[in-house]
């Protein structure tokens, strides 16, 4: 019993191993793998050397599935390319098994030393994380060494022995068997190394763990896709066409097994090599048989899961993909759009209250309020959003994004609250009693609206860009509204002193008008602080000491 426990724990050992390393390597370089993904797209054999390079360095096909599964759905990479790209995905984690499989144990202890000593002592920075792949690496390295020691002491039992004289190979229970264990051990690549093991210290036959191998292949493409059942429809495309792929590769090679077993183990008697021989062999023919044939699957797919038709109201792309939440700089980015298309409904808002200032529009005025409730949704599901992605796997400029997508998401969501009481203020103050402004005090606002338009729109393309010229001239814009709004205002007052009946019937809503007005561009010019205070433009204190010097005396 208890060397069984030991081999259990052994392999649960090998499966947190690969964990480590699957998510230290995205958090280090995540975005550098990213932007190789997305630059391999120019044709179907660059797409499938790139999947194999990164799944290569992230030692997991799954992870670069919902990477590249993240990309289709935002619309950037075309689903001919992203499957040509998990093609590759799959010859590079088989290399990585063949790497594996070869006697490494002597690497283990220092990976792990190494991998703690940097993982404690600067546990937060990119050594940090470094240090987390180590361990990872070392881990799998131990176990796979734990796993060949169980495995000896279990099989000189009598009772396994017995055990293992009476089995016999079914293909199809290898393969569920093999998919299984590769679903919930969340790692393909663990599977087929564990097979290999157990296979060179005789505890399963070698046409066994051929099947499990298969098993192993079919088990990853269902966990892709099972991952991804809640994404969208585009996001879920990927995975599919991948487990197509897999399928009809089983397909072909099952039949064949017993080819293989009676002219290879002739030239390679290792039974460890020939498991993760056959497993490479396997991916790099159905890479070759259907690296021509991604546009078809990409058709097959299409007609699976066809696209819906979106409208801009009610079908419109979300970009909060939860498959990128594992890569933290691509689940950034799809938060970055998201905060885009709520700061569009916001401008949307604001154009619409002109008019329904200037043309009494109370139809279009309920319109818009509604459209509030749009701002607060998206304000709410950016935050939960963001709360999801793991703070220590963001670098120090992910980090800082973070928080200016925060801080810009609360911004568009107060100024849409302040759109949303001058829009009712309007109804009950001017349209409910039938008033109007006056000439001048209506081009009063106009011009402040005006301003206010341009100052949003240049506020978003801080957020975006993070030009700190821009945001220089952005927060000038806030001392210039805030001049203009006084100059007004006095204007107002002056209209007033001249009884002017309508600058009198409007006077409360006009100023209270003005003064949301200049309360909204606070808000707008509010993006610039964080560009500008990460650029050191800002002086610590804005408060001049002279003045309150002369004041103390």
């Amino acid at each position: 019993m208890t060397h069984l426990l030991n081999l259990l724990a052994a392999i649960a050992l090998l499966v947190w191993g690969t964990h480590l390393v699957r998510t230290g390597i995205l958090r280090v370089l995540g975005a550098s793998l990213r932007n190789v993904l997305a630059k391999s797209v120019t044709n179907r054999f660059t797409a499938a050397m790139s999947g194999l390079g990164v799944t290569a360095l992230v030692q997991s096909s799954t992870a670069t599935a919902l990477i590249v599964s993240a990309f289709v759905g935002q619309g950037l990479m075309a689903l001919p390319s992203a499957l040509a790209v998990m093609l590759g995905a799959d010859i590079g984690t088989s290399l990585m098994a063949v790497a594996f499989s070869r006697d490494l144990s002597w690497l283990s202890p220092l990976f792990i030393f190494i991998g703690v000593v940097l993982f404690i002592t600067r546990q937060s920075t990119t050594i940090g994380r470094v240090g987390r792949v180590l361990i990872g690496l070392g881990l799998m390295l131990l176990a796979l060494r734990l796993v060949t020691q169980s495995a000896n002491v279990l099989t000189q039992a009598a009772a396994v022995k017995a055990l293992l004289a009476s089995l016999t190979s079914d293909l199809l229970l290898e393969i569920f068997a093999g998919a299984l264990l590769a679903v919930l051990s969340y790692s393909s690549l663990a599977i087929v190394l564990l097979t290999a093991t157990l296979a060179s210290t005789n505890v399963i036959p070698i046409d066994v763990a051929l099947g499990l191998v298969l098993g192993a292949n079919l088990g990853s493409g269902l966990l892709a896709v099972l991952t991804t059942l809640s994404a969208k429809i585009e996001t879920r495309q990927v995975p599919l066409g991948n487990l197509i792929f897999k399928l009809l590769g089983i397909a072909i090679a099952a039949p064949l097994i017993g080819l293989w077993l009676r002219h290879v183990p002739k030239v390679m008697g290792d039974a460890a090599t020939l498991v993760v021989l056959f497993h490479l062999t396997f991916n790099v023919v159905v890479g070759m048989l259907f690296i021509g044939f991604t546009q078809v699957v990409a058709a097959w797919v299409t007609k699976l899961l066809p696209r819906s038709d979106k409208t801009t109201v009610a079908g419109r792309q979300r970009h909060l993909d939860p498959t990128a939440l594992s890569t933290p700089s691509l689940a950034i980015s799809c938060a970055v759009r998201e905060a885009m298309h709520q700061a569009d409904v916001v401008e949307t808002m604001l154009l619409g209250a002109l008019n329904v200032i200037k043309h009494n529009d109370r139809k279009l005025g309920q319109e818009l309020r509604k459209m509030d409730d749009t701002v607060d949704e998206l304000y709410s599901d950016i935050k939960y959003y963001l709360t999801k992605i793991s703070r220590e796997a963001l670098g120090e400029n992910e980090a800082r994004r973070w928080t200016d997508i925060i801080s810009f998401t609360i911004n568009m969501e107060q100024i849409g609250d302040i759109i949303e009481r001058v829009i009712q203020d309007i109804e009950d103050k001017k349209i409910n009693p039938g008033r109007e402004f006056s000439d001048a005090g209506m081009a009063e606002i106009c011009d402040l609206h005006a301003r206010l338009v341009d100052n949003l729109r240049l506020g978003m393309s801080v957020f975006l860009n993070g030009n700190v010229r821009d945001a220089q001239k952005l927060l000038e814009e806030k001392t210039r509204f805030r001049d203009l709004e006084r100059e007004y205002a006095s204007t107002h007052l002056g209209r007033l002193s001249l009884n002017t009946v309508q600058s009198i019937e409007t006077s409360s809503l006009h100023l209270d008008l003005i003064s949301d007005l200049k309360r909204i561009n606070s808000h707008i010019c509010s993006i610039a602080y964080p560009i500008l205070d990460f650029a050191g433009a800002l002086v610590p204190n804005r408060l001049r000491q002279s003045v309150i010097d002369r004041h103390l005396v």
